[in-house]
């Protein structure tokens, strides 16, 4: 049996791509569209979005179900570490005193950072857990819906 690598993990992308979108979030592939996005006027929150496990498994559900409360960010939106290397990079350039981190979510207010929740947070930790670390940070930085 041969399969081809590329093709394979074109698919996982993919798939990972459209969860994340299903969610809500928009997805941001170029420098432009970073600056556009992290400099609105609000609260928004970047999802790092990767194709490990953990992104898979515990990230993106919690990037989806953490909505369901009743303070959210303004803006949603997404770019994807080694896909998207431009524009993760320069996401990563507002993520101040963080090192790079995927997956990993980043709540910035008015383009500045408010806090992050970094992959040492997420990794082997439950999906619920990681809900809760979100919706504390909307707690404290963003208004009711």
């Amino acid at each position: 049996m041969n399969m081809d690598f590329n093709l394979f993990m074109n698919d996982v992308v993919n798939q990972a791509r459209k969860e994340i979108v299903a969610a809500g979030y928009t997805e941001l592939k170029t420098t432009d569209d970073v600056a556009e996005a992290l400099n609105q006027k609000g609260t928004t929150l970047v999802m790092v979005n990767s194709v490990c496990g953990c992104a898979g498994g515990i990230a993106r559900p919690a990037a989806s179900h953490s909505l369901h409360y009743d303070k959210r960010p303004d803006h949603l939106v997404t770019v994807f570490a080694g896909q998207d290397k431009e524009a993760t990079a320069a996401a990563r350039n507002y993520f101040t005193g963080y090192p790079p981190s995927s997956p990993s979510f980043a709540l910035l207010k008015d383009g500045k950072l408010c806090t992050m929740i970094e992959r040492h947070e997420i990794e082997g930790h439950e999906p619920m857990a990681v809900i809760q670390k979100l919706q504390n940070a909307f707690e404290q930085y963003c208004q009711d819906v």
